[in-house]
């Protein structure tokens, strides 16, 4: 069920098998494209000298790689294991461990269509990939926003399907930030104004939104949401909604992100 080119790019982080090690380097076949071949050169095993390379690598190991060149004339792709750091590496594992959890929900979507799992990516999964970026974080859209997922593809027995199966399956991503409000008013009806510039960043989205006394004059802003960038950007909102409130109504206020 191929939802990949044929090859990867340049710069690209990869995973990989490796069948076969010499002592100039080591081969590897790239799970991701097909099982086509790669080589790791001994020079891109690790950083500084490496003496022997099976201190670094062996066969039938899982690696990520990077892409450094690809050939595919000569059908030669050349990857490097010392450029990437741990982050990155983690990152892009557990990327693939949701790719192939993707495809087991897929077989799901199948049964419940009568299809075959190929059927259904072969119908779907390209345009799927192209809106969400991969198949699992189309799971994820339609367990964590299932009205969104319907509006932005075609109404179809396929849409029903593919929602149970992430409703089933998938706990919706869940992101929490926070900052800190602070707000003076001295006039007479200083108290008033803060309770108004509060709710008006409650208003903003009762249910992502949450307004806590710290102690005066501090007021600490929760903010949830499936997203990182939805979460920001809701706390950007509230944020200036209560600041715009009590400026306007003769007070101060400032915010700071925790």
């Amino acid at each position: 069920m191929p939802l990949r080119p044929d090859y990867p790019e340049e710069g690209e982080l990869v995973i990989g098998t490796v069948t076969s090690i010499r002592n100039f380097g080591a081969f590897v076949t790239l799970d991701e494209y097909h099982g086509r071949e790669a080589f790791i050169h001994l020079s891109e095993v690790a950083t500084g000298w490496v003496k022997y390379i099976r201190d670094h690598i062996r066969e039938g190991q899982k690696i990520v790689a990077r892409v450094l060149r690809i050939d595919p004339a000569k059908k030669q792709i050349d990857l490097s294991l010392k450029r990437i750091n741990d982050h990155q590496r983690r990152e892009k594992t557990q990327a693939w461990k949701n790719e192939i959890r993707a495809l087991r929900l897929v077989d799901q979507v199948a049964a419940a269509l009568k299809l075959t799992a190929e059927e259904v990516v072969d119908r779907h999964g390209p345009a799927l990939v192209e809106r969400y970026g991969s198949l699992f974080q189309a799971f994820e859209v339609a367990s964590a926003d299932s009205k969104r997922f319907q509006k932005e593809n075609e109404k179809a027995p396929w849409v029903a399907a593919f929602l149970q199966v992430a409703a089933d399956n998938i706990v919706p991503p869940h992101v929490t930030i926070l900052g800190t409000l602070s707000l003076t008013d001295p006039n007479p009806d200083g108290v008033v104004h803060l309770r108004d510039a509060l709710e008006a960043a409650e208003k903003v989205d009762p249910e992502a939104v949450e307004v806590q006394y710290v102690g005066a004059p501090r007021y600490r802003i929760r903010v949830s949401a499936s997203q990182y960038k939805a979460a920001e950007e809701t706390l950007k909102k509230a944020t200036e909604a209560a600041l715009r409130s009590i400026k306007a109504a003769g007070g101060e206020g400032t915010f700071a992100r925790a």
